[in-house]
């Protein structure tokens, strides 16, 4: 039987961090409830301390969406829970995800403190952040740089202080995946109440390894992953939704499984890209543009003999229309006598050769060919 992964969503809280990227709460309103057609099983849905306008945007998507959990952040501090616990009075399901660094290097340059005053903080920001809600996250910031016996020491105390979900972060995307697998591991072998909690992972993508270290996390037992749509975030962005999601329905042999309904992908890309002023780069894996273009005369080939010769995935599953048949210097007669006879034209072999070899001095010349072109060749 398949294990649930739960696909927790930030989007709204550290996708929107991005510079040019601010949503009004009608826009962030528009996308949670895309989320939650799409269904994702928690929504960030902001940091309410940090202006009125991200505390008005938790109370409205509070009142607007009803199936998954809404989720306030917040750092470890009374005025942040305070505020997150307020903003979330409206949610039908409701969490408070707070927290404090867990690396040496942000306990001493970022909070000038001591690990055991970082526990004391810990425990006293759960406990509080309990008397609002009764599902607390926290987030042990930097866990990718942390020493792993004190991240067992900072879990084991949180989750004794009622946390029940502990966020694993690799904040600075510094992680291997062969690392940040054995951190979680470490997790589960030496934290003696992890049984109580659920595992969470929340990677960035500095050196482009966030989705290979979310799936080293899941493998190593976590179970809710922290993701946004596009993978964008701070710096170079967060693990992508859509990256982990398919990762794991295509590898069906990991047995794992999400509440994710692939088909809506495609058009969720589409949909946060043109609100928050982000293109998809154009071989973004999934949802790019070329993700199912194919332009290379052998691919082609193999493509339109088997589509599985070329395609892991049926673009249909992701909710993009078709695949596409590219046609540049680089295409072989069979594609181009493929969009001929879509387009109503047949010919016998020697016409077909004469016509490629124009074809060739015309790609060369426009680098892509589209059907105009092709009407203008044939005439």
């Amino acid at each position: 039987m398949s294990q649930r992964i739960y696909i927790f969503d930030t989007t709204l809280r550290d996708g929107e961090q991005v510079p040019g990227s601010q949503l009004s709460t009608e826009e962030k309103i528009v996308v949670a409830k895309e989320l939650e057609r799409l269904g994702v099983d928690i929504i960030e849905a902001g940091f309410p301390v940090s202006s009125p306008g991200d505390f008005r945007s938790i109370v409205e998507i509070s009142k607007a969406v009803s199936e998954p959990v809404i989720c306030a952040l917040s750092r470890a501090k009374k005025e942040d829970i305070d505020a997150a616990g307020e903003a979330l009075k409206y949610a039908k399901r409701k969490r408070i995800h707070t927290g404090i660094g867990s690396s040496d290097i942000h306990i001493r340059n970022k909070f000038n403190s001591t690990r055991d005053q970082i526990v004391e903080q810990a425990i006293a920001a759960v406990k509080h952040a309990r008397t609002y809600v009764e599902d607390v996250e926290f987030y042990a910031e930097d866990a990718g740089r942390a020493d792993l016996a004190f991240l067992a020491r900072l879990t084991e105390a949180v989750i004794g202080a009622g946390a029940t979900v502990v966020n694993i972060p690799d904040t600075t995307g510094y992680c291997l995946p062969d690392e940040y697998g054995q951190k979680i591991k470490y997790i589960y072998e030496h934290v003696s109440n992890v049984h109580k909690a659920i595992i969470s992972i929340h990677c960035h993508n500095d050196l482009g390894l966030a989705t290979a270290n979310t799936l080293a996390g899941i493998q190593q037992g976590a179970r809710q992953v922290e993701v946004t749509i596009n993978g964008i975030g701070e710096r170079a962005g967060n693990t992508s939704l859509e990256e982990v999601v398919m990762a794991l329905q295509v590898h069906k042999e990991l047995g794992f499984e999400t509440n994710i309904n692939a088909k809506r992908l495609f058009p969720v890309s589409q949909l946060v890209s043109e609100m928050m002023n982000m293109p998809v780069q154009a071989n973004k894996a999934i949802v790019g543009r070329n993700a199912f273009a194919h332009s290379s005369g052998i691919h082609q080939d193999g493509f339109l003999k088997h589509s599985e010769n070329y395609e892991i995935m049926n673009p249909h599953d992701v909710g993009v229309p078709e695949s596409s048949i590219v046609l540049t210097a680089r295409s072989g007669r069979h594609a181009l006598k493929h969009r001929l006879e879509l387009l109503g034209f047949r010919y016998d072999k020697p016409t077909l050769d004469t016509i490629y070899t124009r074809f060739l001095d015309m790609a060369d010349v426009r680098k892509e060919v589209n059907d105009k072109d092709l009407m203008e060749l044939v005439r």
